[in-house]
């Protein structure tokens, strides 16, 4: 039997794309001390790799598909075919910023600043061609961790670090400079493996069914009863991909109404549907839309 070899990230993303691929039909169980997962098809086998490892593994074939970084991808110049972004993270459904960061009372404001400055960043090589590109000679060194430590030290003069809202630097008495790049998670795969008819097939269900469990965390099922003569008024209220189901009642004078509508709008429009004579009103998570 053919097997798709899918590498999983370990560390930041890894619960959160566990949870994401049980939405989505695959149970992904790790077990202690074992950087190789069970999972609930025997058409994949699984791997846990670093983000920063994964592109070069799924670029090499050692893996067929992976998860990992954009920032990932430009920092090891990966030669991958990018299936589809997926902006999962715990705390936040925006994409992650690497950021130009410095103390508070630092004189540079701009990246023309850097000039002949210490920069410590976990992404070098993006750093260093970033800077190369604009014609700024710096230092940029390798930073193993607690890297915005380096700057509150003055150990260096800036840091470029990744941050989703930017409240932990500021925490620091630090400051943004400027966001250097954007970045979220990417569906990658091996180009050899696309060229395979049977690889090619799986890895888009997999990316299908994992960009419709994401699309379906926006979203909420609103299913209630309404006075027919209400009907023209509620459903110019209500959202709708196309338009609402609207279903008769054994009581001809009521109607059921079935619609999906985004997860933020339900707590203003519960309360108008309810002036508006809708009764029983009911709300469902969703699995998944396609």
């Amino acid at each position: 039997m053919p097997q798709l070899k899918l590498g999983v990230p370990k560390g930041s993303l890894e619960k959160s794309t566990i949870s994401l691929f049980a939405q989505a039909g695959w149970d992904i169980q790790i077990r202690s001390r074992n950087y190789f997962p069970s999972i609930n098809d025997r058409e994949i086998s699984c791997a846990l790799v670093r983000s920063q490892e994964m592109a070069p593994y799924v670029a090499n074939g050692t893996l067929d598909l992976g998860l990992t970084g954009h920032d990932w991808i430009l920092e090891t110049e990966s030669d991958v075919e990018e299936i589809c972004e997926l902006v999962y993270s715990k705390s936040s459904d925006q994409p992650c910023r690497w950021v130009l960061v410095v103390p508070q009372d630092s004189p540079i404001q701009s990246v023309e600043d850097l000039q002949g400055k210490k920069i410590s960043t976990e992404l070098v090589g993006f750093t260093k061609r970033y800077l190369e590109q604009r014609g700024i000679e710096a230092e940029v060194e390798f930073s193993w961790g607690a890297t915005e430590a380096k700057v509150v030290e003055g150990l260096v003069d800036a840091v470029v670090e990744i941050t989703e809202t930017g409240s932990t630097i500021k925490a620091h008495g630090l400051r943004i400079v400027c966001d250097l790049l954007h970045t979220e998670t990417r569906l990658i795969s091996n180009k050899s493996a696309m060229a395979d008819p049977w690889k090619r097939q799986k890895i888009e269900q997999i990316a299908m069914l994992l960009q419709a469990s994401l699309m379906a965390r926006k979203k909420v099922a609103l299913k209630m009863n309404i006075p027919a003569a209400k009907l023209e008024e509620i459903v110019k209220t209500l959202p709708s991909l196309n338009a609402p189901t609207v279903n008769h009642l054994f009581d001809r004078e009521w109607l059921a109404i079935e619609t999906v509508v985004d997860s933020k709008e339900v707590r203003s429009l519960i309360p108008q549907l309810k002036s508006m004579g809708a009764e029983g009103i009911l709300e469902y998570e969703l699995k998944k839309m396609i």
